[in-house]
């Protein structure tokens, strides 16, 4: 007995520098590619670094400047604010739709489920062009669409009223990837739930509205979490889609990302760009803490365990 709990230990430490080992390129990449950058990111934000030579120490002068001094930092952040409230909700609820439409057994199902997911393949940049050939105000096809119906298209990329909800119609093209999340978990809803339903005379919309969604808040949590994560730092649209990566017109679609690239690498201010950085992770965090406190209130896993 003495010779097995002396054993034990050395069972247990042998099995741990296993993992570690298993590990470690893992752990070599994170902290020479990633910590280590976020730590001189962290330090560069407290100075005046230019990328070229400067890298005076100048304490908080670059939060003080993005607060108090930066009016384009306020209608960044507005701009972001006002895309991730609207097309955050907006993609959710479209991909929870399309994925209860394609889970009905149709013919050509399974033609339809690729059809929606091909655009999440395309490449990014391609996309950008097509949807500004796609919103021309003239020639574009969704006007000429409208025009045939009566109805006289706003200009979408160059009216500022329009250019925020252009891209939210636009992120509801990439919906396949969460379609496919919520596909999958329709499917793993038991049919028993939706047969008492039917034998108590639920109809389709109550069954969905009491069964469906319920079950399926798992994967609407991890969906809305990580698109809404993603949502804050838009870049790409609006670096492509408005003139010279400006963010016009009227700035609005200077998002903060986009704010955040120019000062660093248009600007070359790297410390105030590492600033505003270091300040859009504790607005996520704080959000996403945020959404995991709430969601022991809407969010049920199976067997009743809201944690």
């Amino acid at each position: 007995m003495k010779m097995r709990k002396k054993a034990a230990p050395r069972i247990g430490l042998r099995s741990n520098l296993e993992g570690y080992l298993f590990i470690s390129p893992w752990l070599l990449g994170f902290f020479a590619l990633t910590g280590g950058p976020l730590l001189f990111s962290l330090y560069v934000s407290f100075t005046n670094y230019n990328i070229t030579s400067r890298r005076d120490w100048i304490g908080l002068s670059n939060y003080s400047e993005m607060f108090f001094q930066d009016p384009l930092f306020w209608k960044s952040i507005s701009n972001t604010l006002w895309y991730v409230a609207v097309g955050v909700p907006f993609s959710a609820i479209a991909a929870i739709a399309v994925s209860a439409l394609l889970s009905q057994k149709v013919w050509g199902g399974g033609f339809f489920r690729m059809l929606f997911y091909m655009p999440t393949v395309l490449a990014g940049v391609a996309m950008y062009m097509l949807w500004m050939q796609m919103l021309g105000p003239q020639t574009g096809l969704i006007n000429t669409v409208l025009r045939f119906f009566g109805i006289e298209g706003p200009s979408w990329l160059t009216d500022p009223a329009w250019t925020k909800p252009s891209l939210v119609l636009m992120r509801l093209w990439g919906i396949g990837t969460s379609m496919l999340l919520y596909l999958s978990a329709i499917h793993s809803v038991p049919k028993q739930l939706y047969e008492a339903a039917e034998i108590d005379g639920a109809g389709r919309i109550r069954r969905f509205f009491k069964i469906t969604i319920p079950m399926i808040t798992p994967i609407i949590f991890f969906d809305v979490v990580t698109t809404m994560i993603g949502a804050f730092q838009v870049f790409q649209e609006a670096y492509v889609m408005s003139e010279n990566g400006a963010g016009g017109p009227a700035s609005s679609l200077l998002f903060y990302n986009l704010h955040l690239f120019n000062e660093a690498f248009v600007d070359y201010r790297m410390g105030y760009a590492s600033a505003m950085a270091w300040f859009l992770f504790v607005i996520v965090m704080i959000i996403t803490v945020i959404n995991m406190s709430a969601s022991k209130y809407w969010v049920h896993y199976e067997g009743g365990d809201n944690r």
